[in-house]
């Protein structure tokens, strides 16, 4: 295959594992979520640091407490170099919470600084390092 096709076809595979991240939390698709992450990835979140099958667990937990959820990751940038890429992204989130007075909402805006691994054909998350750049919250 020609190499620049190959590129783009891996950096299409890499984006869509970044934003099938924030899709299969909003869902609360375990098995999907699983697809973003190597087992053995490196998941840095500050309160988290952990491999990639542990932070499944602990982030899906996480999620189902919030009657609702809302994930977006955009301005991705990828950089694939053979079996391996770099990719960033903004991140920003809105949960939900029951709180005095009814539901409290946080919303969060942060990047996202990964490293993804091809094995076996298959693009996923091998290293990813969150960076919370601010949050704010607001009532229902």
């Amino acid at each position: 295959m020609d190499p620049q096709l190959q590129e783009l076809l891996d950096k299409k595979a890499c984006e869509e594992v970044i934003h099938r991240y924030g899709r299969t939390q909003d869902w609360l698709d375990d098995d999907g979520q699983m697809t973003c992450f190597w087992p053995d990835a490196e998941v840095d979140f500050g309160f988290f640091k952990g491999n990639g099958a542990d932070w499944v667990t602990t982030v899906m937990a996480h999620e189902r407490e919030a009657p609702r959820r809302w994930h977006l990751c955009t301005s991705v940038i990828v950089q694939v170099q053979g079996e391996t890429a770099k990719a960033e992204c903004y991140g920003i989130a809105v949960g939900g919470r029951p709180g005095d007075g009814g539901l409290q909402n946080t919303m969060y805006g942060g990047r996202y600084l990964d490293e993804l691994e091809k094995r076996d054909g298959e693009w996923r998350i091998s290293k990813r390092t969150y960076i919370l750049d601010w949050s704010h919250q607001f009532p229902d």
